[in-house]
C-alpha cells in the first residue's frame, strides 16, 4: 500500500465557508483515508509539506472545449482538421489542465462535427495510457442548420462547400424525431450527457444571441429523450425568454445565461436549476480591454459592444442571486482551452463570494458532472487534491499558481498559468 501525508497550511475541503489550519490529510493509494489534525503516520509513508500552502479538493472546469486547443484557427481548423489532429490537441488539453490543477474537466459539445474521437481520448486518460484530466463530456451540441453549432455559416461564399459540411454533421437537423434519434446515437457511442444548442451566439455570424433555434417541441423531444436514458441535458443559451421555456421543460442545467434577469433568475432558484455562467469570454466588454477583445473575431466585437449594458447587468443579478452556479471557462479567441484558472479573476472582481466561486469550481461541479467521488476532502473520496501558493480568498490570480495536484493517489509535477 503507497501511503502519502499531506501536511496543510490551509485547507478548504468543498464544503465548509471558511479555511481551516494546520490540518493533515492521509492518501492511501487512490482514496483519502483520514482528515484531521496530528494523524498517525504510517511506516514508509511520504511527508509531503505543504506548510505554507492552501489545499483544495482538484479543480473542476464546466465548460471546456478541449478540442478547439489552437483557438487562433479554431473555426477552420474544426471544418478542415482531420479527426486524429482534434483528438491529440484533446489531450494536450488535458495534460496541461491537470498540471495546472484541474483534475477534472467537462465538454459540453465538442467542436468536433463529424465523429466520435473524444470518447477515445477520455478511454486512454482514464486506463492510464496517458496522463490527463479526468473528462466528463458530450458529443456535438444538437441544433439546427443556420444555427449557432452549424459552423458551415463561415463558408457562406462557397455554398456547394457549406452545405456539404451540414450533411455530415451528426447533430444538425430539424423536428423532433430527428433529434430522438440523435440523443440517442450520442449515447449509443458514450456521452456522458446532452447539449442543446438552443439559443444563437456571440461568436456565430449570421444570428443573434437572443434568437430562440429550436421549436418547443424538438425541445421537449431532446430533454425527454435524454431523461429517458438515464442522461441530464444541458443547453447553450443567452435570451431570459429561451431560459424560461428550458425550464418549463425541465432541462438539468444551463450554460452561460449570460441576459439573465431577474424574473429567471427566481425561476432558477425555485427549481434549484444550476448555471455554469461562462464569465471570461465577456470579461474584456464588461471591465474594457481593448488589446484583448481586439483578439476576438470582429462580429464577436460588435455584438459584445451591443450587449455591453445587459452583460452588465445581467453578470450583477447573477452575482446577486442564488442560483447553484458552476465554475466554466469556455475560452475562446484569448486564451487557450487549459488556461482554467482565468475565470477565478472574473468572479472575484464581480464581488462573488470567493467560497462560493470555490463550491463552484469543487464540490457543485462534481455534481453538475455526476462524478460523487470527487470534489471534496473526505474520508474515502477519491485522492484528486490541489495546493496553490498565493491567498484564494484575495488574489485574482490564485488559480493559475498551482504548486501541488494529485489525481487518484498519483502526484504530477505542477505548472504555472502565471506567464499566460
Amino acid at each position: 500500500m503507497k501511503t502519502t501525508l499531506l501536511r496543510c497550511g490551509k485547507l478548504f475541503d468543498g464544503l465548509l465557508d471558511r479555511l481551516q489550519s494546520d490540518m493533515e490529510i492521509l492518501v492511501c493509494d487512490d482514496r483519502i483515508a483520514e482528515v484531521g489534525r496530528h494523524l498517525p503516520v504510517p511506516e514508509q509513508c511520504e511527508i509531503v509539506d505543504l506548510s505554507d500552502k492552501t489545499v483544495t479538493p482538484g479543480m473542476i472546469d464546466a465548460h471546456v472545449h478541449a478540442d478547439a486547443f489552437d483557438n487562433d484557427k479554431m473555426f477552420m481548423e474544426t471544418i478542415f482538421a482531420s479527426s486524429t489532429y482534434r483528438a491529440l490537441g484533446t489531450l494536450h488539453t488535458l495534460q496541461h489542465s491537470l498540471h495546472r490543477g484541474f483534475t477534472s474537466i467537462r465538454v459540453p459539445g465538442t467542436i468536433e462535427p463529424f465523429d466520435y474521437g473524444i470518447a477515445d481520448v477520455a478511454r486512454a486518460v482514464e486506463r492510464g495510457y496517458f496522463e490527463g484530466s479526468r473528462l466528463v463530456f458530450s458529443f456535438g451540441a444538437l441544433g439546427t442548420p443556420g444555427g449557432h453549432t452549424d459552423l458551415s455559416q463561415r463558408l457562406y461564399e462557397n455554398p456547394m462547400l457549406a452545405e456539404l459540411y451540414t450533411s455530415k454533421v451528426q447533430g444538425l437537423g430539424n423536428g423532433a424525431d430527428f433529434f430522438r434519434g440523435a440523443v440517442r446515437q450520442q449515447i449509443k457511442y458514450g456521452a456522458g450527457f446532452i447539449k442543446i444548442m438552443a439559443s444563437g451566439g456571440f461568436a456565430s455570424p449570421n444570428d443573434s444571441p437572443e434568437d430562440k433555434q429550436l421549436t418547443d417541441e424538438e425541445l421537449a423531444a431532446i430533454i425527454g429523450t435524454a431523461h429517458q436514458l438515464g442522461k441530464t441535458c444541458t443547453a447553450h443559451v443567452y435570451a431570459p425568454y429561451v431560459m424560461q421555456c428550458l425550464l418549463r421543460l425541465g432541462i438539468d442545467g444551463m450554460e452561460h445565461g449570460s441576459l439573465m434577469d431577474e424574473k429567471t433568475a427566481e425561476l432558477f432558484e425555485k427549481q434549484g436549476t444550476y448555471l455554469v455562467p461562462t464569465f471570461l469570454p465577456y470579461e474584456e466588454i464588461i471591465n474594457p480591454d481593448e488589446e484583448k477583445l481586439a483578439k476576438k473575431e470582429p462580429v464577436f466585437q460588435r455584438k459584445l459592444r451591443l450587449y455591453q449594458d445587459r452583460l452588465q447587468r445581467s453578470r450583477e443579478v447573477i452575482c446577486q442571486s442564488n442560483i447553484r452556479l458552476g465554475y466554466g471557462t469556455d475560452l475562446v479567441a484569448v486564451y487557450q482551452p487549459y488556461e482554467n484558472g482565468q475565470e477565478y479573476a472574473c468572479w472575484l472582481r464581480s464581488g462573488m463570494n470567493p467560497f462560493r466561486a470555490l463550491k463552484a469550481a469543487t464540490s457543485v461541479n462534481a455534481q453538475i458532472l455526476g462524478l460523487d467521488e470527487v470534489g471534496t476532502i473526505e474520508k474515502g473520496k477519491l485522492a484528486d487534491i490541489a495546493a496553490w501558493n498565493r491567498d484564494l480568498l484575495t488574489d485574482e490570480k490564485a488559480l493559475l499558481d498551482c504548486a501541488f495536484v494529485m489525481k487518484n493517489g498519483d502526484r504530477y509535477e505542477p505548472e504555472s498559468g502565471l506567464s499566460s
